[in-house]
């Protein structure tokens, strides 16, 4: 992720019939839990410490292994890569980041594939549909290319 603003997330996913995903609102805008990469940090340390720092849940199943998509480039060229995760039980809390004074976001919930999709920016969508399809057992192409187009 060299030479590009990154972002390193998680599409977090509980239950199965159907899925659902953690959708965090900042404002008026829906994201899956992510954050900028820190120095001599790999992409998937800082989506498992963006995950902790933003909902208070750990200990996260990687049980489609470690494969990622990322966004096209947007804003000022920021890259987002997002890993797939089963979230373990627990509630999602909206902690105080101390460098805001405040919580990140404003709200948290768990949305199924149609109410994630109407959420979240267009932008979004090709991870999303990812991680539904990866979640249904199906692999839609290269897992580890941006979307096309």
């Amino acid at each position: 992720m060299a030479g590009k603003i990154c972002s390193a997330g998680v599409v977090l996913v509980r239950g199965h019939d159907p899925p659902r995903y953690l959708l965090l609102r900042a404002y008026r805008h829906w994201d899956f839990p992510k954050g900028e990469v820190e120095a001599g940090e790999d992409a998937l340390a800082a989506a498992r410490r963006e995950v902790t720092e933003e909902t208070g849940l750990d200990g996260l199943a990687f049980d489609w292994g470690q494969d990622w998509r990322e966004t096209k480039p947007y804003g000022r060229g920021k890259v987002a890569r997002y890993f797939l995760a089963r979230a373990p039980a627990g509630e999602v809390v909206l902690p105080v980041s101390p460098e805001l004074g405040r919580p990140e976001h404003h709200e948290a919930r768990w949305a199924d594939y149609a109410e994630a999709r109407r959420r979240l920016p267009a932008r979004l969508h090709p991870i999303l549909d990812w991680a539904q399809a990866r979640v249904a057992g199906a692999t839609p192409g290269s897992t580890r290319r941006p979307p096309p187009g």
